[in-house]
């Protein structure tokens, strides 16, 4: 078995970046951002971010979350592929594993 960090779960509603054709994103809830960001913030990279792998359904991929300083949260960006996938939709309220 494969050891891929802390586990954390919970479930979102996907939600759409600007206008038609942008990146499609979940935020963290705020409780769970505030306990990643006190044990992982030393960790982020640029622009607030953390190296991560993360499921919806019975897809996983390696990805990033990204630290939002206006929202003060972490946003979890949802691939094309994955979202074609798993029958992703905007405000259709999915649940995430994430390992950091």
């Amino acid at each position: 078995m494969q050891i891929k960090g802390v586990k954390y779960t919970f479930k979102a509603e996907p939600w759409q970046y600007g206008a038609p054709g942008g990146w499609f994103f979940v935020s963290f809830p705020a409780g769970l951002a505030k306990e990643i960001r006190s044990t992982f913030g030393r960790e982020e990279e640029g622009w607030g971010r953390l190296k991560a792998t993360a499921q919806i359904g019975n897809s996983e991929w390696k990805t990033a979350i990204w630290f939002d300083t206006k929202q003060n949260t972490y946003f979890l960006p949802l691939k094309a592929e994955i979202r074609k996938k798993e029958h992703i939709t905007a405000g259709n309220e999915i649940e995430i594993v994430v390992w950091i």
